[in-house]
């Protein structure tokens, strides 16, 4: 917030500030679906209290979607319709967790997990991974972190902050762990549509069915479609869960718009071209932005495999005297990038690891290139 907040200042003061920190597609929302909101807004039909767990015909084309993508059969009743999936991981936590119970939250993590903890009176338990792991845990790490107060692993592939995506393998091999341990498995899937390369993505109920009965799938379509201001997630539950949720939000949230459920169901029912536009825009700055990243001293910069976030190690340039300033964490080295390169980025402290930064290349190319070349030409 602070690095946001300085940023605002010097775009106000008309400074050239670029900003990698947007964890939103810098594309418009697809034609069609627009109209379907306008369609909607004007229908008399959809100005009403709707159910609190979502439209039948959205439920069920989510249901429809996942099976097809996922693997995993899907079926209506087992989804709830939410405002955004950030709700939906609080309805989860609401759903499931009591005051002291634990939930195991590998680092680097977005950072709304732990906060949703902290409403529910649970416990985090963070996982540091590092980047020589690829950012990724292991079950021999999962194994050590667990005690009888566990009751969740959150589960996050493709990543958001670091761009990592589980092999197949891997997600099975947590999945029976959680299964085998009777830990629940809350899997956020949300940019399940943006993975590139040799990256495959694979979704945990598919997988390992052995934790289907007692697994959470996060997902929605404000990655994937360029709708994150339309507010509209899902989670996908075992029956009891879906029906606790749907209580919950029939006593605080209510319905998610009519409107921007009318749209969703376009996104998932109708053309996909724009999907695939997008997807291509990300591969072809992901692999600019992790060419730039190596050619700046100091700097070690995993390939990204997924969303649109890339996630350097910066602890080459931690202590070292940057532009006359000497910087000893990576919020002190945002702060330096801010004010003498006029580029914004996310410090890891943010996302309880320290020594990284997180840039989003959800940002046109040209800006992206010229970012990238000033923090080059600012340590080199």
């Amino acid at each position: 917030m602070a690095i946001s907040s300085r940023a605002a200042e010097l775009r106000a003061a008309g400074e050239p500030v670029i900003g990698y920190g947007a964890g939103e597609p810098n594309f418009p929302t697809p034609e069609h679906v627009v109209e379907a909101a306008v369609a909607a807004a004007r229908d008399p039909r959809w100005h009403k209290y709707s159910p609190a767990s979502g439209l039948p015909d959205l439920r069920a084309a989510v249901a429809k979607a996942n099976t097809a993508h996922s693997g995993f059969a899907t079926e209506p009743a087992n989804v709830v319709i939410s405002p955004g999936g950030k709700s939906a991981v609080y309805a989860a936590y609401m759903a499931l967790l009591d005051p002291g119970d634990e939930v195991l939250l590998p680092a680097p993590f977005w950072v709304t997990y732990p906060e949703a903890s902290v409403l529910c009176d649970a416990v985090t338990v963070p996982i540091a991974t590092t980047v020589e792991s690829g950012f990724k845990v292991t079950v021999e790490q999962l194994d050590a972190a667990k005690t009888d107060r566990t009751k969740m692993l959150v589960f996050v592939s493709p990543s958001n902050p670091t761009g990592a995506v589980y092999s197949p393998a891997e997600v099975a091999e947590i999945g029976r762990w959680a299964a085998e341990n009777g830990v629940w498995v809350l899997t956020d899937e949300i940019y399940d549509r943006l993975v590139y390369g040799d990256a495959e993505y694979s979704s945990m109920p598919a997988v390992a069915p052995e934790i289907a009965d007692r697994c959470i799938v996060v997902n929605g379509v404000s990655k994937t479609y360029a709708m994150t201001g339309w507010r509209v997630g899902w989670l996908i539950a075992p029956i009891e869960v879906a029906k606790a949720v749907g209580r919950l939000q029939s006593h605080s949230t209510s319905n998610v718009a009519n409107v921007s459920q009318m749209a969703a169901l376009a996104a998932l029912t109708g053309p996909q071209d724009a999907v695939g536009v997008m997807h291509a825009a990300f591969d072809r700055r992901r692999m600019a932005m992790h060419a730039a990243l190596g050619r700046i001293p100091g700097v070690v910069a995993p390939e990204p495999e997924g969303a649109f976030y890339a996630y350097p190690d910066v602890e080459g340039l931690l202590g070292t005297d940057i532009g006359g300033r000497r910087v000893a964490t990576s919020m002190e080295l945002a702060a330096l990038l801010l004010d003498e390169a006029k580029i914004a980025v996310v410090p890891g402290e943010a996302f309880g690891s320290p020594g990284s930064v997180r840039l989003s290349f959800a940002l046109g190319d040209d800006d992206l290139a010229e970012g990238l070349e000033r923090w080059r030409a600012l340590v080199g």
